[in-house]
């Protein structure tokens, strides 16, 4: 039977990923600690921790377009296309250890060209890495990628959440939520914004519980607070509708890669 769910253990951490629910890691425990939250386990985009690709966030009007070619992707959080397509496809593990997995996802016919994504996932007694890649078989396309790992407010025990970020600027967004390209001063808090030159990490604490670091190898984070129970820090390559904006050219011989770290400390 094909593996469908990998458990990986190392010390008192586990990290449970479910293939058939987008590839993602649906809990970190690490002691008596879960430190992934499932505000609606019925979206695919409300729990856990998944990849986005091959965009992260919006695309305005699900529209982009290509050496002058206009393409339409599926609307799925209207008006807008929103964090790609394989949050809500089965992955197919292709080498797991105890403490490393290999899984991989075809690009579905949602988008117009053929490729797949890549993830390799390794857990360590204090850290869990994560690497995104997204191939191109045969035409190049543009793309972006990202993690959209989403942290409870509460841990059982220990304070309330506090947040510690640091980055050059925002993008301003329009009224359709999306950036216009501009630039500006970081805001106080409620923030559902995308962060330009993230000075990584952004530190979690969880007040005599945990103190969780989320690095990355980009230059963009989005980092998402309006909720009651639960934040988001999305590690990011692109901006939303960076299709639009800022698209990375993916050809078959130059993936598009990126690198997530958690690192923690127990109280």
């Amino acid at each position: 039977m094909p593996i469908r769910e990998i458990t990986l253990a190392k010390g008192e951490a586990e990290l449970h990923l479910d293939l058939d629910a987008g590839g993602r890691a649906t809990r970190l425990s690490i002691g008596d600690l879960e430190v992934l939250a499932s505000v609606d386990p019925a979206s695919p985009f409300h729990w856990g921790s998944f990849v986005m690709a091959p965009w992260a966030g919006r695309i305005r009007d699900g529209q982009f377009t290509v050496d002058g070619q206009a393409h339409r992707l599926d609307v799925n959080w209207p008006p807008h296309a929103i964090h790609g397509t394989v949050a809500d496809r089965p992955w197919w593990c292709v080498e797991h250890t105890d403490t490393e997995a290999v899984i991989d996802c075809p690009l579905d016919d949602r988008w117009p060209w053929r490729g797949f994504v890549r993830q390799v996932i390794s857990l360590s007694e204090d850290a869990a890495k994560f690497g995104i890649a997204v191939y191109a078989d045969d035409t190049p396309f543009p793309a972006a990628a990202g993690w959209h790992p989403w942290f409870p407010r509460r841990l059982v025990r220990g304070g309330p959440l506090e947040l510690d970020v640091s980055a050059e600027a925002i993008l301003e967004r329009d009224d359709a939520q999306i950036p216009t390209g501009a630039r500006g001063p970081i805001p106080p808090q409620p923030w559902d914004d995308c962060f330009d030159n993230v000075r990584w990490p952004v530190t979690l604490t969880w007040p005599d519980a945990l103190q969780l670091e989320v690095s990355g190898d980009t230059r963009y984070g989005v980092i998402f607070t309006e909720p009651d129970d639960a934040i988001c820090v999305e590690p990011q390559t692109g901006p939303p509708d960076a299709l639009n904006l800022e698209p990375t050219l993916v050809t078959p011989d130059r993936p598009l890669t990126a690198e997530m770290t958690w690192t923690w400390r127990l109280s």
